[in-house]
């Protein structure tokens, strides 16, 4: 069963920006239709650019973590069911971002800044697709010691699962590493998703790291590709990436580690106990489709619902493509 603080995430919390744009405006600032990345000093400009260039301007409460904590959240529907450790600034974005995971049912342990605004993400939407620019701000100021005061400290002891998307591989990973490797000792669940390709290259190093104490690990056929070719895997075929990654070293040896690969339309991939299994999404009219960007993070907050609760790891699937396709169907990561 569900029970206070069963679920953990820890990442970056960013406010995401969403508009309809133009294959103009992603050329402007170098951008590509389809992609995640985070903002370099000639992205900063889009931001106000943005809001004053498009019509129907969407603030959505978002960040990769937050939004499979708040989908999760969502489902369990036992209060504080699921708690949240990220960096904000002192602004109104970040109260934005506060009352919004405290009125999903989230336990906030914010550690806030004033060094930096609270971080944005940029959602530029043309047709189906989304190119997401995350200036992290805010985000990128969160520091190991915030885990050294007691009450942030027991949302980690009193979690039995624990999730992080891998965008915080950028900011922290030694704050990571010590909740895994804390989770471990104390055989705790730790999911972890891959999050976007460059961070399986140009953070290679700290994904490593963690990926021995890690039990789900999520991701998507590009991210996978990758995180093969970054690693000589020596295969392009996602089932064997899905094998060579269940099979990595592993700290926690009572359970062996499930591999678990989105690809979009394409069936899902899982390795699991020696076999791989595949399976069909759920199909959407494309009429109905009307933003990718937050899908991910909805099927991993739907998958860990029903792994909370003990159900079978089809049932999770399933669960994770249920309610991704509701996702899609909504501007961001939101939902009814």
């Amino acid at each position: 069963m569900a029970t206070q603080g069963i679920l953990l995430g820890y990442g970056n919390p960013l406010l995401d920006i969403s508009v309809q744009g133009t294959s103009a405006f992603l050329e402007k600032y170098g951008l590509k239709a389809d992609n995640a990345i985070l903002a370099e000093d000639k992205h900063k400009p889009m931001y106000e650019e943005m809001i004053k260039e498009f019509e129907d301007v969407e603030y959505v409460p978002g960040g990769a973590t937050l939004n499979t904590i708040r989908v999760a959240q969502w489902l369990l529907q036992v209060p504080e069911a699921t708690s949240f450790i990220g960096c904000i600034g002192h602004d109104k974005f970040g109260e934005t971002l506060a009352s919004a995971a405290k009125n999903a049912g989230v336990l906030g342990k914010f550690q806030y800044t004033n060094k930096e605004p609270t971080g944005t993400c940029a959602v530029i939407c043309t047709g189906k697709q989304r190119s997401l620019v995350a200036n992290l701000a805010a985000a990128n100021c969160f520091t190991e010691d915030h885990l050294d005061i007691a009450e942030n400290w027991a949302a980690v002891e009193n979690a039995k699962y624990i999730y992080f998307a891998g965008y915080p591989l950028t900011v922290c990973p030694s704050a990571m590493l010590r909740i895994a490797k804390f989770a471990a000792d104390n055989n705790k669940i730790v999911s972890m998703n891959m999050s976007a390709p460059f961070l399986c290259t140009f953070f290679k190093e700290p994904m490593l790291k963690l990926l021995p104490y890690v039990d789900y690990w999520f991701g998507n056929e590009s991210e996978a590709a990758d995180f093969s070719k970054a690693n000589d895997l020596g295969t392009t075929d996602i089932k064997e990436i899905a094998e060579k990654i269940a099979n990595w070293e592993k700290v926690n040896t009572t359970r062996k580690r499930i591999v678990i690969l989105t690809q979009g339309a394409d069936a899902t991939i899982v390795y699991a106990e020696g076999k791989v299994t595949s399976y069909d999404v759920h199909p959407i009219n494309q009429d109905d489709l009307v933003d990718t960007n937050g899908a991910g993070d909805a099927f991993v907050g739907g998958f860990l619902a029903k792994l909370i609760t003990g159900q079978s790891i089809d049932d999770c699937v399933n669960e994770g493509h249920r309610v991704a396709n509701i996702i899609l169907q909504h501007t961001g990561c939101t939902f009814n």
